[in-house]
């Protein structure tokens, strides 16, 4: 696979589209590495030789839409997905909040999300907005919000696609894994909600990431790659020339997204990502 068409050895024409997140608005939230000054980072990653970028969003009523499009269509560069999790970091919104009130500003701000992709042909990326489950509530009850929620938006947008994120039991203790994601896709039933599978996370939570990669075929509609110390890829010790042959033979046509730490810097950071995702 690499970053643009090109020839392999057996002749074969192997191809992969490659994003990098960006933060269109101030984020604590650390695993970005470009925040801000969107003109000038969109002609970065445009220059460096990424397809598309990732929007990482915590309010699109608050974007210059006319700004964020003249760039993006100056520099013809597509949008690979809107991110939500800001959202939840920097304004506590969360799908499965205990207070019905909260888990309807949650719902309300995904539904803006989802209109916002809508405009730019990108899905949606449903990953810290689920939240995570309080002790006093049952799992039942919690699974139930969520799946409700996601019905209700991808009834909303049937066009748009929204990608659940399973995440690490340090960051939430709801959906963790590919095999709690799979199984409450069944519960939401509609097929415009899959997975985003994030190799940091599945580092973490999968016992093998390449047979994970295998039971999401045919759900999987993203891919984040972040080494397993959240660095560049080839910065740690995950097996990237693997994960993604496997990738590819389970027929996958969606982005690969690099959400990585902006270490040791952002330039240097997309640049070794950009470079080590050619490579292989």
């Amino acid at each position: 696979m690499a970053a643009h068409l090109r020839g392999s050895e057996n002749g074969i024409v192997e191809s992969m589209k490659t994003s990098i997140v960006l933060s269109t608005q101030p984020s604590t939230f650390s695993a970005l590495a470009f925040k801000g000054n969107l003109p000038e980072n969109l002609v970065k990653i445009k220059a460096l030789g990424f397809d598309a970028v990732e929007l990482a969003v915590r309010d699109p009523d608050q974007l210059d839409l006319h700004l964020l499009r003249s760039v993006l269509e100056q520099k013809g560069l597509p949008v690979s997905a809107i991110a939500t999790g800001q959202a939840y970091v920097e304004e506590h919104l969360s799908l499965t909040d205990p207070q019905r009130e909260i888990r309807q500003r949650a719902l309300q701000r995904l539904k803006s999300h989802a209109a916002l992709a809508e405009r730019f042909k990108a899905l949606v990326i449903v990953g810290l907005m689920r939240g995570r489950r309080e002790a006093a509530i049952g799992f039942e009850t919690v699974q139930s919000w969520l799946v409700d929620a996601l019905k209700e938006c991808a009834s909303a947008y049937e066009e748009t696609r929204f990608a659940l994120e399973p995440i690490n039991r340090y960051e939430t203790n709801l959906v963790n894994d590919v095999q709690s994601g799979l199984e409450l896709l069944e519960r939401v039933g509609k097929r415009n909600v899959g997975l985003l599978l994030d190799t940091f996370h599945m580092n973490i939570e999968e016992p093998s990431i390449t047979e994970s990669i295998k039971t999401a075929k045919g759900r999987l509609f993203h891919f984040h790659v972040a080494d397993s110390n959240r660095w560049c890829p080839g910065a740690g010790h995950i097996d990237f020339p693997t994960i993604l042959d496997t990738l590819e033979k389970t027929g996958y046509t969606g982005y690969v997204s690099a959400e990585i730490l902006p270490l040791p810097d952002p330039d240097s950071a997309a640049k070794r990502t950009i470079e080590y995702l050619r490579r292989l």
